[in-house]
Formats: C-alpha cells, sequence, structure tokens
C-alpha cells in the first residue's frame, strides 16, 4: 500500500510515493514557467500545471513499478494565494495571478475601506495584502470586465488540480486561510464579507480539514495521470502548512524555517494568536482544531537564485556559497536587502526594492554571496523576533527547505538566530506532508500528530557559533535600519 503526495510548486510539481512506514520510494518531478507580463506581476497557465502533474504521476508509477491500484490515496498541495478564474465549463479564463504578484495594491486598499479594517483583522486574523487571493479577483473586476463576466468559479492553484482530478470543487482550511475572505476562528469562509464586496459565494468551493476526503479519482483523470479510478484525494494543504506537517511541526514549542523561493518561519498554535501589529499571519494549521502563525519573506531561495543568474549564471549554487566560506562573519561591512520582489514580514510593502549596501574596492564576488546569505538569515530573523515578542514558545527550529541543505547557511543561521537548529532524516518538502495527510484520511494513522511522530525524524543539529553569533548580534540593528533608509528612494 502506498500513498501519493503531489505539491504545485511555483516552478514545478512534484510527486512522491511513501509506504505505510512513512519512507519514501520514489519522487518525480517536471517543471513549468513563470511570466511576468510587466514588472512585479507573476503568472502561470493553469494547464501546465494539470499537464505537469499527470507527466510526473505517470513517470512516478512507471520508475516506482507500483501499481496504481496499490496506491491508496492522494494528497496535494500547491503554492499559496493563486487565483484559478474558471467559466461555466470549468476552464481556465486567463492566467493565474500568483502568490508573488504585486499588481493589486489599490484593490486591497479598498477592499480594507469597503469591509472595514477591524472587520477584516478580527474576521481573518490578517491584514489584505497584495499576495492574497481577493485583492486578484476584485483586480480582474475592474481591470478585466470581460473575463470578470465569464467567471463561475475561483480556486487556488491546488484545488484546480483536485478540480481536475474528482472534478469536485473543494479546498481545505489551511490554504484558503491565505484567501482574505475565509474565517480563520470559524474555520469557513467570511459570506458576510463577500457579500459586502459584492462576490457571489456560489464561486467559492466547499472547505474541508486537511485530512478529509475531498473526491475520487475519476475516470477521466484515470486516463490523465495513470492513478485507479476511485481513488480517495484528501483535502491536503497550502505549502506551508503542508510542509509543517512534513517536518512534525504539529505540537506546541515546535517551528520551521523554510527556505525555498521564499522564507518562511512557521510556529504550532493551539489557538488563534495574533501579533499586535498583524506583521506575521495567522491561519488554520492542516492539523484538525490547531492553527499556525508564520512571518513571510517573499525573497529567500530565491534571492541567492538570482544573485547567481545575474552575476555568476556560469557557477554552480555549491561553488558559488562555497567561495562564501573564506569570507568572514559581517561580510566585512556589506549588507543586502532582500526585498527584490517588495515584502511582507515585517514591512508588508509591495514597492520594497533590495540593495547591496557598504560595498568598496576591497569587496570580492565571495563577500556578496556571503551578504545574500546572510541578508535571507537576517529577515527570517526579524519573523523568529516577532513570534518571541508574541509569547509563542520556540523551543526547537526544524530547518526545511533547499537552504537548509547548505553547511555554511545553515551554520549562518543557527548564529543570526542565537538558537540550535535541526534538520530531518529526510525533508521532501509539502508533498510529503500531504502524503501523511492522505493516510490519516484512509485510515493508515488515526491523527496527524501521530502520522508525524511514526514518521518524521530528526538527523543532525547545528549550534551558534559564539563568535559569529556576537558579529550577527552587532550586524542585525545595522539590517534593521536598511528598510527605513532606503525606503525613501522607491518609487
Amino acid at each position: 500500500m502506498y500513498l501519493l503526495g503531489v505539491d504545485i510548486g511555483t516552478s514545478g510539481v512534484k510527486a512522491l510515493l511513501m509506504d505505510e512506514s512513512g519512507a519514501v520510494v520514489a519522487s518525480a518531478g517536471e517543471s513549468y514557467p513563470l511570466y511576468t507580463p510587466q514588472p512585479l506581476w507573476a503568472e502561470q497557465e493553469p494547464d501546465d500545471w494539470w499537464r505537469a502533474t499527470c507527466t510526473a504521476i505517470r513517470r512516478l508509477l512507471a520508475d516506482s513499478g507500483v501499481a496504481a491500484v496499490q496506491v491508496r490515496g492522494v494528497g496535494l498541495s500547491g503554492q499559496m494565494h493563486g487565483s484559478v478564474f474558471l467559466d461555466e465549463r470549468g476552464e481556465s479564463i486567463r492566467p493565474a495571478l500568483l502568490w508573488c504578484d504585486q499588481r493589486t495594491a489599490d484593490e486591497c486598499a479598498w477592499m480594507t475601506e469597503r469591509v472595514g479594517e477591524q472587520v477584516v483583522l478580527q474576521t481573518t486574523l490578517n491584514p489584505v495584502l497584495t499576495g492574497f487571493q481577493a485583492g486578484k479577483i476584485l483586480w480582474l473586476r475592474r481591470h478585466e470586465p470581460t473575463n470578470y463576466a465569464r467567471v463561475r468559479q475561483v480556486l487556488l492553484p491546488k484545488d484546480f488540480i483536485r478540480y481536475r482530478l474528482t472534478g469536485e470543487s473543494a479546498t481545505e482550511v489551511s490554504d484558503a486561510s491565505g484567501t482574505a475572505l475565509f474565517d480563520v476562528p470559524r474555520r469557513d469562509w467570511a459570506y458576510a464579507m463577500m457579500d459586502t464586496l459584492e462576490l457571489p459565494r456560489e464561486w467559492f468551493p466547499k472547505v474541508y480539514e486537511s485530512p478529509e476526503i475531498t473526491g475520487r479519482i475519476t475516470a477521466q483523470a484515470a486516463q490523465a495521470t495513470g492513478l485507479a479510478e476511485g481513488t480517495p484525494v484528501v483535502g491536503g494543504a497550502g505549502d506551508q502548512a503542508a510542509g509543517a506537517v512534513g517536518v512534525g511541526v504539529v505540537q506546541a514549542g515546535r517551528a520551521s524555517v523554510s527556505i525555498g523561493t521564499s522564507g518562511v518561519v512557521f510556529a504550532h498554535l493551539e489557538q488563534p494568536q495574533v501579533d499586535s501589529q498583524y506583521r506575521t499571519h495567522t491561519f488554520c494549521h492542516a492539523a484538525p482544531g490547531a492553527w499556525h502563525v508564520m512571518g513571510v519573506m517573499l525573497m529567500a531561495g530565491g534571492a541567492l537564485q538570482w544573485y547567481r543568474e545575474t552575476f555568476a549564471p556560469d557557477v554552480a549554487f555549491d561553488a558559488l556559497v562555497g567561495e562564501a566560506e573564506s569570507v568572514p562573519a559581517g561580510a566585512e561591512g556589506l549588507l543586502f536587502a532582500p526585498y527584490l520582489s517588495g515584502e511582507r514580514t515585517p514591512y508588508p510593502d509591495p514597492q520594497a526594492r533590495g540593495a547591496f549596501v557598504g560595498l568598496t574596492l576591497a569587496h570580492t564576488r565571495a563577500h556578496c554571496t556571503r551578504a545574500v546569505l546572510e541578508g535571507v538569515a537576517c529577515g527570517l530573523r526579524d519573523s523568529l523576533e516577532i513570534l518571541r515578542g508574541m509569547g509563542v514558545p520556540l523551543q526547537e527550529l526544524r530547518l526545511t527547505g533547499g537552504g537548509a541543505k547548505s553547511p555554511l547557511w545553515r551554520r549562518i543561521l543557527a548564529s543570526v538566530f542565537g538558537q540550535t537548529v535541526h534538520t530531518l532524516q529526510a525533508e521532501e518538502g509539502p508533498a510529503y506532508g500531504v502524503a501523511l495527510l492522505a493516510g490519516v484520511g484512509v485510515g493508515v494513522w488515526d491523527s496527524v500528530p501521530e502520522a508525524c511522530a511514526a514518521t518524521v525524524q530528526l538527523a543532525g543539529t547545528t549550534a551558534p557559533d559564539s563568535e559569529a553569533q556576537r558579529v550577527y548580534d552587532a550586524l542585525y540593528p545595522r539590517y534593521r535600519q536598511l528598510y527605513p533608509a532606503l525606503k525613501q528612494f522607491w518609487g
């Protein structure tokens, strides 16, 4: 018996199979393009996600030798906040606007005024941000009225794949929490807000808890993917909640620090809790009856990727980061502001811009690389400091994502945080987490914490370097001055 997890990421889809012990037996990926028709815009074609999903699943089954009937359940994860607009035939009307798209500032301000800021904050536990789905719907109404008139459903990215797999319009609480149209404390749609905004209630799918079965593979989807008709598909989770399940952050005191394209500090909550300045996000967790709080920086690993592609495209990541080993902590006074695509935490500013500050003739490419690594670490510390100020228990930090694979970056992070970080025995990302959720949904495990306890194992720890920590404790206040000092230069 096997469980399938599928993650619809920003750069590609990842599918993996695990057995009943939680061991990954095979995985497959397939990429697709990202379109930026204007600065700060970000779009993808939903049909590209579907084609990539079908290809990845078919290759996964073929390479593993697992028969379709042996796959007992499917879990779905995906990039959060995106908007998929479907017409009356269930076909995509236009490219989806993604989580990192920043075009909706005017619509978000209008929505906040129309609904009332206090109503928004008390209902959704978050301000209306440009990345969230609600502003994208309002943008479509204002700027593409012909397309808006054709809309009959609005889905999140992973839920579009669910629709193609099962024919069911459904979502789950963790992903829906990031739409700015969801009552997070009550774990249901904020229908009164929809009415105030004159958004049809029927456009929005039924909401489930993350391990609940939401539908089954149709005959058409079985033919396209190679899965067996009737295979259950559970709610799954937004990528951050799914990733947290995959690394066992499903109990108080645990938090994860993820370095993918974006950077996320994610902590489990037993009850909803918010930052007094709403600099973090409080959403429903994929574990039923739980919530989570997270700080998000829009460019983390993405900043390093941009840096390499721009300044060292012929150098492998490992070699580039290896050069930074020769540079002392603090990069000899060079600072990097990682705001390459606007920012979210602690500065909800779509106009924020990145910068190198303090360059001299003595600085080399190795210094710049180290400054990027340290700038991202300081940005993640911003979120940790907010959570610490909220009184959220952070006894154990679990490091995940591509950045966790770099020993140097791990040491930098531990020293910037002033706290030991832990890595996982097998860190497979959101796809692993939703495979566990599928296991709960079909009865392999009785609960999400039980599934994590049975499968997730720590691999190692990285403690702060005392001398580097001293340097970073002095550097961090200077880093904190970058945003207010540079903001005057952004148009």
